[in-house]
């Protein structure tokens, strides 16, 4: 199994990634969220990685972080979510959104990603409810979202920003901050970018 590639990065194609390990050239696909975060074509990269065989393909999935790949795993063993759903869930939400989705039973948050139904939310929100206590373990509470953090959320989403650019801006308002005044920040950072 190849658990690790580290090497320079030939070519970024959402969300396929060439990395030439001592020049062999691996195709590795990525979730949105390591997507973003990588550097610039021809820089050193390394990337945690799953490789999946299945009956027609055999597949490498990368990613930055422990956690990502983690919760990849996890979501490969829900029934009916294999390697593609579980990449475009990790490109829909950060890995701790998803915990948080999870330990709340948020099921509108998930049916929000596209290709996951209510009945696949449902079971994603069963089968991983005691699977996703590794995310956020620093114990503190005001990482959580509050009532009034999700409402900035789905007024962002109801304007039309998409849930990446809505959670990014929702995480710049300060914890504690009225609906109101929370929306006008987040419309105010979402401008600056």
């Amino acid at each position: 199994m190849i658990g690790r590639l580290t090497g320079l990065l030939l070519e970024k194609n959402p969300p396929q990634l060439i990395v030439d390990v001592n020049g062999v050239g691996y195709e590795v696909e990525v979730p949105m969220s390591t997507f973003y975060n990588l550097p610039e074509i021809g820089a050193k990269v390394t990337l945690l990685t799953q490789f999946v065989v299945r009956e027609d393909a055999q597949l490498l999935f990368g990613f930055l972080t422990a956690r990502e790949r983690e919760g990849f795993r996890q979501l490969v063993k829900v029934s009916g979510i294999g390697a593609k759903s579980a990449l475009g869930i990790l490109s829909g939400l950060s890995v701790d959104d998803l915990a948080h989705a999870i330990a709340t039973q948020d099921v509108a948050l998930l049916v929000r990603i596209p290709g996951i139904g209510k009945k696949t939310a449902e079971r994603m929100l069963l089968e991983l409810r005691d699977k996703f206590t590794f995310v956020g373990s620093s114990g503190s509470s005001a990482s959580q979202p509050t009532s009034s953090t999700n409402d900035v959320l789905n007024a962002l989403l109801a304007l039309g920003y998409n849930e990446r650019e809505a959670l990014l801006a929702v995480k710049s308002v300060p914890v504690g901050t009225g609906v109101s005044e929370g929306i006008r920040l987040a419309l105010k950072s979402l401008s600056k970018s």
